[in-house]
């Protein structure tokens, strides 16, 4: 856990190595490895969603680091670090459901990774991933660590936190 600590920077995130830049999917790395070892205590949480709210862009999707385009794979990122140090609220949910769902191909039903484009199997994932963490009712609760759905991490035994 020390070395997961010694690339945090002093804007709340947290980079690949000591000194690296911020970014929100490595973020999420280094927080689930705090969470799932029991040192999610050792973040500033306010600090680190102040970094992660800050990814919210004017169409309401969030990016991975400033100054570039919001992407869904982001909606996972972002938001399952925020659930994990509590502070998923800070954000306009509904900006960034209606992100998300601007992003779906109206006759495939993919997900893909801004408007537009080209659904794919990665960004789906994200994007329902996402949603889940929102509060979306048709979808089943994923774990924002494990990125798997609760009731799969209860079948296996695994304790949920």
């Amino acid at each position: 856990m020390d070395f997961v600590m010694s690339c945090y920077n002093f804007d709340g995130g947290f980079g690949c190595v000591p000194g690296a830049e911020s970014h929100a999917a490595q973020v999420f790395c280094c927080v689930g490895a705090l969470a799932l070892g029991g040192h999610l205590h050792r973040v500033d949480a306010d600090r680190l969603g102040w970094f992660l709210c800050e990814r919210q862009v004017n169409t309401g999707g969030l990016n991975g680091r400033p100054e570039k385009l919001a992407d869904v794979c982001y909606s996972w990122w972002v938001l399952s670090s925020l659930v994990m140090i509590k502070r998923v609220h800070w954000i306009n949910a509904e900006k960034l459901t209606s992100f998300i769902r601007a992003c779906q191909d109206k006759d495939d039903g993919g997900i893909s990774d801004k408007p537009g484009n080209v659904a794919d199997v990665f960004h789906t994932f994200f994007g329902l991933g996402g949603l889940s963490l929102l509060g979306e009712k048709s979808l089943k609760r994923i774990n924002p660590a494990f990125a798997l759905l609760d009731e799969t991490l209860i079948s296996l035994g695994i304790e949920i936190k």
